[in-house]
């Protein structure tokens, strides 16, 4: 849509310094056309009003890029992300569980690997876009969360387990958990985020994400799963507090792939909101459910 040359220009004409312009034209491949590489020091300000900086934002999108990844690249190739996107800040942790997924519709194989693919660039993109203060990937349990989530939900009872690599309609499920959270947690942040430059590049993430959210919902209403879904969105709205936000992906008569309110808007989750469902856990914590020791980086406390 747009050639080489524009890009760095809209870049050059948001970013707040020239730092941050060096740093996003790098990663975004652009760094042979003039721009110079930078490392991260320095950049990590905090906003005037006393609230997290746009590094501390980064990184904590970039926690939950990694567990996406993580899912997803397990699901369509039997293997996690490279170990040289996974180091930086903070304790390195390993991926507890995770399998391919022998998918049956050739259609939502195709689905999940464009967004596996999509979701290793996110981790790259933010990786290259904070340097040296990127966070390293947590320890992350993409195997007893699930069964934890499922039981939470009402999809499963007492003693038994939920294998999101069992089955397509499985995936499906396990898929939705994250992707509805991560459009609301990407909107969430939006406002927080000084930089323009980074406000940018957060702005097309959660487009995309938006994207893959609407996906899974679509494929998950057209093989009838709407109560597992009704299940699973009510779970997300017993965790992140007493607003009944979240939504299900419709009835028999309407589809509701786009959740939104009155105005035709998406809602928000706060940094705490998402991490009380990714730590499966309605109270005040710094670690549990998927993250068993809790993410990198300084956002890092449930509410």
């Amino acid at each position: 849509m747009f050639g080489s040359r524009t890009v760095v220009n809209m870049i050059a004409r948001s970013a707040e310094d020239g730092a941050d312009r060096r740093r996003f034209l790098k990663s975004a491949g652009l760094a042979g056309l003039g721009a110079v590489g930078a490392s991260a020091v320095g950049l990590d300000r905090a906003v005037a009003a006393g609230g997290p900086s746009d590094v501390a934002i980064l990184n904590f999108a970039l926690n939950l890029e990694y567990l996406e990844a993580e899912f997803y690249s397990y699901a369509v190739s039997g293997h996690g992300l490279a170990d040289k996107i996974t180091t930086g800040r903070g304790g390195r942790g390993p991926v507890i569980g995770g399998r391919e997924v022998h998918f049956k519709s050739a259609a939502i194989r195709r689905n999940a690997w464009e967004i596996a693919q999509d979701e290793k660039d996110h981790v790259r993109f933010l990786r290259g876009a904070l340097g040296s203060a990127t966070v390293a990937r947590p320890r992350i349990d993409i195997k007893n969360s699930f069964t934890a989530a499922a039981q939470a939900a009402g999809l499963i009872g007492p003693g038994e387990t939920f294998d999101p690599y069992a089955n397509e309609n499985n995936f499906l499920l396990a898929a939705f958990i994250f992707e509805d959270v991560g459009v609301t947690a990407y909107k969430g942040a939006a406002p927080l985020i000084n930089n323009k430059t980074y406000l940018e590049a957060a702005a097309g993430i959660l487009a995309v994400e938006a994207y893959h959210a609407a996906t899974i919902r679509e494929r998950l209403y057209d093989k009838g799963l709407r109560g597992a879904a009704r299940k699973i969105s009510a779970a997300r709205d017993s965790l992140d507090g007493t607003s009944d936000l979240d939504q299900g992906i419709g009835s028999n008569m309407h589809t509701n792939i786009v959740p939104t309110d009155a105005n035709g808007i998406a809602f928000s989750r706060s940094a705490a909101q998402v991490l009380n469902v990714v730590y499966l856990t309605p109270e005040q914590k710094r670690r549990g459910g998927f993250f068993p020791d809790g993410v990198n980086g300084s956002i890092n406390t449930s509410g």
